[in-house]
């Protein structure tokens, strides 16, 4: 069993804003596998369905982005699901706008979802997702960047994204993480011609 679990924060104010771009794509797996994510339990929405053959728990914590390893470890205790079975997706500014990056393992990076679901699992050893929601402006203050919203090219390199997500984790569902690494790590999106 996998569970896969997009980082973001509850309530409409912070609906598709950058620092939401976990629960975004979560969606976008949860229509590819044509699963609801809409049951309360563990402290997030969560789903219950099958990608290439195996189970998936999809799952939106519902904590706020800082405690979401408080949601991630109750699913974890209660499905008693291995760390590298738990594949996590959510924002980086220092990628690209819908640029992703997956990796097997490694730091929180700052981002202080990661750091939050490291303390409550006790290991960096689980795969992720990130998805480049671009850098922040010079002057703009890094909270309010990360809570705005996107332009309209913006927003058509995340939905070509969307569809990447949804592929590399049946592709990491499916035993083939470094497959999934060589495909769509750093291809760059195409960024509007001045």
């Amino acid at each position: 069993m996998y569970l896969i679990v997009g980082l973001g924060n509850p309530t409409k104010n912070y609906s598709h804003t950058r620092h939401n771009v976990g629960f975004d794509m979560l969606d976008a797996v949860a229509d590819a596998c044509r699963v609801s994510v809409d049951t309360r339990k563990h402290k997030a929405l969560i789903g219950k369905g099958v990608i290439g053959g195996q189970k998936v728990i999809l799952a939106k914590p519902q904590t706020y982005m800082n405690l979401s390893g408080e949601s991630v470890r109750e699913i974890r205790d209660f499905y008693k699901i291995e760390p590298e079975h738990i594949l996590i997706i959510y924002d980086d500014i220092s990628l690209d706008v819908g640029q992703l990056r997956i990796r097997a393992k490694g730091s929180a990076g700052g981002h202080n979802g990661i750091k939050n679901i490291i303390a409550h699992l006790g290991t960096t050893e689980f795969p992720r997702i990130k998805v480049g929601i671009g850098g922040k402006p010079e002057g703009w203050d890094l909270a309010d960047y990360v809570l705005s919203r996107y332009s309209a090219a913006e927003r058509e390199a995340l939905r070509e994204a969307a569809g990447q997500v949804a592929q590399a984790v049946e592709m990491i569902v499916d035993g083939d993480i470094a497959g999934a690494m060589n495909r769509f790590n750093g291809k760059k999106k195409a960024k509007e011609q001045s």
